[in-house]
């Protein structure tokens, strides 16, 4: 085999592993979950999304302590329950 023919190979060989590799990385991506839930009680401080339940602000990012049964994050429909601590709060459709 000259360099040209094991050149060839090797192009091939890295073209049919880059194509494996993304066909396999393709499939590891779930899907968009169809509805998103308002978890409460998992938030972390700073780390809230929009307004708390009691009202004491309107805004993402301002939970003051971590697990505030009162700040929230959007969850896909039926994660809430498996996490400790998460109590479901409301449910919207996904966009």
């Amino acid at each position: 085999m000259n360099s040209s023919e094991r050149t060839k190979s090797a192009l091939v060989g890295l073209l049919a592993a880059g194509a494996l590799l993304a066909t396999h990385t393709a499939s590891a991506v779930p899907e968009a979950p169809e509805a998103w839930e308002k978890c409460a009680g998992i938030a972390k401080a700073g780390k809230n999304d929009c307004g708390s339940l009691d009202g004491k602000h309107g805004c993402a990012g301002q939970a003051a302590v971590d697990n505030s049964p009162e700040e929230w994050v959007y969850t896909p429909v039926g994660t809430c329950e498996k996490i400790t601590g998460g109590v479901v709060a409301k449910v919207k459709p996904a966009k």
